[in-house]
C-alpha cells in the first residue's frame, strides 16, 4: 500500500512537471519572432494572413516582429484614443494591401515591413491635425499617404541595400514632411498645428517636478506611437517585453538617456513631461543595443552613447525645422541609427546583416553557436 501511494505521488509529480513544461513552452512560443506562425498561416485564408501581416507591421514600429505584440500595441492605441487607433489600423492596412496589390516581395509583406511606415504616417496626421478627432476627411490623405510609403520603401531599399542598411522610417519621415508642407497650417480641408519656432515658448523656470520627469521616461516609449498616456505607454512597453526583454530594457534606457539630454539642454518642460525628449533615444538604443548588433558590454555602451547623440540631434533638428513650422518627427533616430550601422572598426564585428536580424536573444544565441562551430572547425583543421 505504501508503494502504491509512493507511485501515485511520483506520477502526480511528473504530471505537474509535464504540465509546467507545456505551459512554459506555450508562453515561450509567444515570444520572439514567432517563426512557427509563418508556416502555420501559409494555407489559411488571405484575410487571416492579412491580419497577422498587419499586426507584425504594427510591432515593427518598435523594431519588434511579433503579431501578439502588435495586438497589444493596437489595443493600447485604442485605449488612449479610439480615433488614433482607427487611423493607425487604416494606415497599416492601406500600406500592406498596397504592397500586396503591386506585388512586393512576399517575405517583406508577411514580415510586416510594408506596414509600419504607413501606420506612422496616419498616426502623425491625426496628431498634427487641428480639425479635432473624428474628422472623417482626414481618412483620405491618411490612406493615400500610407499607400505611398510602399513606393518610397521600394525606392529607398534599392539604394540602401548596397550598404546593407535597413530602410527604417525614411518613407514615413519623408511623407509626413511633404504632407505638412503641402497643406500648411491654414488649409481649409486639412489644417494642422505648426511646430513652435525656437524662442516662441516661454522661458523655462528653475522648478522641475521630479515625478513628472520620471513619468516622462515610460511615456518616451509610448511617444514612438505618438501616445502620451501613461497606461497605454506601459502596455506598449509590455508588448516590447513580450517580444524581447533585452529590447524593452534598452527602450527604457534610451528614453532615460534622452530625458537626461533634454535636461542638460534645458528643453521645454512639456517635452520632458510628455516623453517627447525620450523617444528618439529609445529607438536608437533599441536598434544598437542588441537588434542590429550582437549584445555585449561594448555594444551596450555604444547603444547608450548613440541614444544621447540621437537626443541631442533631435533638439537641434527641432530648432532647425521649427523655424519653418515643421516637426522633427523621428529624423534624429533614423539618421543616427543609419550612421551607427555604417561604422567600421572593432564594433563592425558585432554587426548583424540586415536580412538575418531577429530578436536580440536569438541573435546572441546564434552568434554563440556560430563561434562554437568556428572553434570546432579550427580544432579539426589543426588536427
Amino acid at each position: 500500500m505504501w508503494k502504491d501511494t509512493k507511485t501515485e505521488t511520483a506520477e502526480a509529480s511528473k504530471s505537474r512537471a509535464s504540465l509546467g513544461r507545456r505551459v512554459l513552452n506555450a508562453l515561450l512560443s509567444c515570444t520572439g519572432d514567432m517563426e512557427h506562425l509563418v508556416a502555420f498561416m501559409q494555407d489559411k485564408l488571405i484575410g487571416l494572413q492579412l491580419v497577422v501581416w498587419s499586426l507584425r507591421g504594427v510591432s515593427r514600429v518598435t523594431l519588434a516582429n511579433n503579431p501578439l505584440s502588435g495586438a497589444l500595441i493596437l489595443a493600447a492605441l485604442f485605449l488612449a484614443s479610439p480615433w488614433q487607433g482607427l487611423l493607425g489600423t487604416l494606415g497599416v492596412l492601406a500600406s500592406t494591401l498596397t504592397a500586396v496589390i503591386i506585388g512586393q516581395d512576399s517575405a517583406e509583406i508577411s514580415g510586416g515591413l510594408h506596414g509600419f511606415n504607413g501606420m506612422l504616417v496616419s498616426l502623425l496626421m491625426g496628431v498634427f491635425s487641428s480639425a479635432g478627432d473624428w474628422y472623417w476627411w482626414l481618412l483620405l490623405p491618411a490612406c493615400l499617404g500610407s499607400a505611398t510609403c510602399v513606393f518610397l520603401y521600394s525606392g529607398f531599399s534599392s539604394v540602401l541595400d548596397r550598404w546593407d542598411l535597413p530602410v527604417s522610417v525614411f518613407p514615413f519621415n519623408t511623407i509626413i514632411v511633404l504632407y505638412l508642407l503641402c497643406t500648411g497650417p491654414n488649409n481649409p480641408y486639412f489644417p494642422h498645428h505648426p511646430a513652435p519656432a525656437p524662442g516662441v515658448l516661454d522661458p523655462n523656470g528653475t522648478q522641475l517636478v521630479a515625478v513628472e520627469v520620471m513619468r516622462g521616461i515610460p511615456l518616451g516609449v509610448g511617444q514612438i506611437y505618438a501616445c502620451a498616456a501613461v497606461g497605454p505607454s506601459l502596455l506598449i512597453l509590455v508588448a516590447i517585453l513580450l517580444y524581447s526583454p533585452l529590447l524593452a530594457f534598452h527602450a527604457l534606457l534610451g528614453s532615460t538617456a534622452g530625458t537626461l539630454a533634454g535636461l542638460s539642454m534645458a528643453v521645454c518642460h512639456d517635452s520632458l513631461y510628455s516623453g517627447l525628449s525620450g523617444f528618439n533615444g529609445a529607438l536608437v538604443c533599441m536598434a544598437v543595443g542588441g537588434l542590429f548588433f550582437t549584445f555585449s558590454w561594448r555594444t551596450h555602451l555604444f547603444a547608450i552613447a548613440s541614444a544621447f547623440l540621437s537626443a541631442y540631434a533631435d533638439i537641434a533638428l527641432g530648432n532647425l525645422l521649427g523655424s519653418v513650422g515643421l516637426p522633427a518627427c523621428s529624423w534624429a533616430a533614423t539618421l543616427t541609427a543609419t550612421l551607427m550601422l555604417l561604422l567600421t572598426g572593432s564594433l563592425a564585428a558585432y554587426r548583424i546583416p540586415t536580412g538575418q536580424v531577429m530578436a536580440p536573444e536569438h541573435n546572441l544565441l546564434s552568434k554563440k553557436h556560430w563561434e562554437a562551430g568556428n572553434t570546432a572547425e579550427r580544432e579539426s583543421t589543426d588536427v
